[in-house]
């Protein structure tokens, strides 16, 4: 199969966004569709605050565009609250909320980590062990929910097919090859988050490469130029064909031992004013849109 390439944002209701990416007078409920129309893909955050609902999932993926996939963030409780400890019920709740009803428009599961937790390989290794690989094993985890949590789940998927995950880590701890490894072992994506306050890492770990552009100057809103995006998207290209671009960032100075096609996505998450979508979704974006539809 070949690389694809995938260009999106994290995130799609913005107030400030409308009038400026969003067309004047265009009503709210239709603009996950419009920005679909502009992307391929967008980083759902909503998941991250709260558990959602089975009709919420099953909304979007009506509203997408065919071939559209959503990446979607996994929840803070379990990540920041419980910081990956007990973490199976939790988990359980969050695949019976409605995940599946994405069907083949469910991207990659993103866990992100606080800037505070460092790396504990036992509490590492022990959730690695627990994410579920495919839609059949998210659909055995799902049963498992709390029922005053979730009290109608969704427990069944459309098809039979991988589940993706990626984690994003904040903490120069992680920055050693014990942490790239166990990611490797379990074909785990490590995030590149292009930002001055986190490790920007660029070792590939998975058959896919999740990247997030925070804005490297100023957290969420510096934009990129012209030479900027054209850095990013070369690196793009080089993962997309199994290979890797020139400075490259890494923990283990080496390539991947196997190299192979890789599906790359990208998510520009510096959002503060309307720097993610640029203008009618062509500002920040020029370079790296036309590497990704040409792929």
């Amino acid at each position: 199969m070949p690389e694809k390439i995938r260009i999106g944002m994290s995130g799609w209701r913005y107030k400030p966004w409308r009038g400026v990416f969003y067309p004047p007078k265009l009503r709210q409920r239709e603009e996950l569709a419009y920005a679909s129309s502009r992307f391929d893909s967008i980083q759902i955050n909503g998941t991250f605050y709260a558990l959602q609902r089975p009709e919420s999932f099953a909304r979007w993926a009506e509203e997408t565009l065919q071939g559209f996939v959503f990446a979607v963030k996994g929840p803070r409780y379990i990540t920041h609250m419980r910081r990956l400890k007990e973490t199976a019920t939790s988990l359980a709740n969050f695949f019976a909320s409605g995940l599946l009803r994405l069907g083949r428009k469910l991207g990659a599961i993103l866990w992100q980590f606080p800037p505070n937790f460092h790396f504990k390989p036992q509490r590492i290794e022990e959730f690695l062990k627990i994410l579920p690989r495919d839609t059949a094993s998210a659909s055995t985890l799902a049963r498992r929910r709390d029922k005053r949590i979730v009290p109608k789940p969704c427990l069944t998927a459309p098809d039979l097919a991988p589940l993706r995950h990626a984690m994003g880590i904040r903490h120069q701890s992680f920055a050693i090859p014990l942490f790239i490894e166990l990611l490797r072992a379990y074909s785990v994506a490590l995030v590149c988050a292009d930002t001055v306050e986190w490790p920007r890492l660029m070792d590939l770990t998975a058959d896919f490469v999740y990247c997030r552009l925070h804005g490297s100057q100023e957290l969420y809103v510096s934009g990129y130029d012209g030479p900027t995006l054209d850095s990013w998207a070369t690196r793009a290209v080089a993962w997309a064909r199994g290979s890797e671009s020139d400075h490259t960032e890494r923990v283990i100075d080496s390539d991947h031992p196997q190299k192979r096609s890789r599906d790359v996505f990208v998510y520009f998450d510096n959002d503060a004013k309307v720097r993610a979508p640029g203008p009618r979704g062509q500002i920040d974006h020029k370079g790296l849109i036309e590497i990704g539809v040409s792929c």
